[in-house]
């Protein structure tokens, strides 16, 4: 296999009911089984690895509708007795403890808590922090070996948006300096029979002494960053302390995993597409459409978290039970033709460009500005300073991590011509 060639293809079996997303072939290419699911329909039955059954919306048309349907809420209250009994990985009271932030809340709570995020991530503050964060990758590449072989995860992509982000939240430098970016996993359901449990739990245990260290430091020292003003609206009384460290969770985890990832897949689309790579290389001017392109031809938020129906609901003819959860497939209603044209492309010139990849409606992802930005220095850095660039195994060899909502590879060997 070279670069260039296609994906393998999942066995085009019928579709049953539920369909299992589950197994390497479906994490190493999603895409021809959300084809299929799209053509057969909008809504299907799926099965996650954990047992956990859900609704998943494939279509483009379907998820911009579902992502804007007020009648689907995301509080995890909603979520009946079925859905509890395996989806509920998170142990009490860590669930309750840390699950309480934008992700799983619907207004007017949502409204209130969002508010006071927004003002740190708008495009008008990230412009004026890039030559921050231009430093900060110079500094990554700056260490990575003369030449090749390295590990760009390792290397820069695990390292660069946790760098930024501790600059945009106001991370203190011997804070972030100890966080273990393995803290981050407990996103990735392992149930309570599974034998990597007690290591999860471990992690889980980990990362809140870490959100109390920094509750502490930013109530001591009273800084006028994000962290700070989040815990003084703890202690004014407008979070409760299950929000507070909810929110620094969310920061912490969904503030940069998924941006090491989408450093990955971006990556690895353009080593499959050498052409491009090279002519993104010869012309930084086509870095923000290429972005957006990179986003849209393979998200790292490949699904959505959980939404639920209060009562028994139709969604595009399919009755959807009470408290049963829908999910929404950003890659699938990205790739889909009838929005799309030749979606399954790589086209760097593709305009307008519509994705779904930072989510839409009222749970829109308020670090997009700041997540774009990211990628357009990581990827115009790496490509600018390391010449020859390109994956050195073969791409059937990338391991494409387990998470059930994310697309990305915890190692991404490479090799270069030199440093410069």
């Amino acid at each position: 296999m070279t670069v260039q060639d296609p994906l393998p293809a999942v066995d085009p079996q019928p579709l049953t009911d539920p369909v299992p997303l589950t197994g390497c072939p479906y994490k190493t290419n999603p895409y021809p089984l959300y084809e299929r699911m799209r053509e057969a329909g909008p809504v299907h039955r799926v099965l996650f690895p954990s047992g956990v059954q859900a609704w998943l919306v494939t279509g483009y048309e379907a998820a911009h509708s579902a992502l804007n349907d007020d009648r689907l809420g995301k509080n995890h209250d909603r979520g009946n007795d079925r859905w509890r009994a395996r989806a509920s990985i998170m142990p009490e009271p860590q669930h309750s403890q840390l699950q309480a932030h934008l992700l799983h809340q619907d207004p007017p709570t949502h409204t209130r808590m969002r508010r006071l995020v927004t003002d740190s991530f708008t495009p008008r503050r990230v412009e004026q922090l890039e030559p921050r964060f231009q430093e900060l990758a110079d500094a990554l590449v700056d260490a990575l070996p003369d030449t090749g072989p390295a590990d760009l995860v390792s290397g820069f992509a695990a390292r660069f948006p946790f760098l930024v982000l501790a600059e945009v939240i106001g991370l203190p430098g011997e804070l972030a300096a100890c966080f273990d970016r393995d803290w981050g996993k407990v996103v990735q359901p392992v149930g309570p029979e599974d034998p990597g449990r007690p290591l999860y739990e471990a992690r889980l245990h980990g990362l809140q002494s870490y959100i109390a260290e920094v509750v502490t430091h930013k109530r001591e020292h009273g800084d006028d960053d994000l962290l700070g003003r989040l815990v003084g609206a703890r202690d004014q009384g407008e979070l409760s302390q299950a929000e507070l460290d909810s929110m620094i969770f969310q920061l912490l985890v969904a503030g940069q995993e998924p941006v090491t990832n989408q450093i990955t897949t971006a990556l690895i689309a353009l080593f499959r597409h050498p052409d491009q790579l090279a002519r993104l290389r010869d012309d930084p001017g086509l870095m923000p459409r290429a972005v957006e392109e990179l986003l849209r031809h393979d998200s790292a938020f490949e699904l959505t978290t959980w939404r639920f129906f209060d009562r028994d609901s139709d969604l595009y003819g399919t009755e959807i039970p009470a408290g049963d959860s829908v999910i929404v497939s950003l890659c699938a209603a990205n790739r889909d033709p009838r929005r799309f044209p030749a979606p399954d492309t790589l086209d760097l010139d593709r305009s307008p460009n519509p994705h779904l990849a930072f989510g839409h409606g009222i749970h829109f992802c308020p670090g997009a500005a700041l997540a774009r930005a990211e990628l357009r220095i990581a990827l115009g850095t790496l490509l600018a300073r390391l010449p020859g660039l390109h994956l050195a195994i073969e791409d059937g060899d990338i391991e494409w991590i387990p998470a059930v909502l994310g697309r990305g590879t915890n190692h991404l060997p490479v090799g270069y011509d030199r440093r410069l």
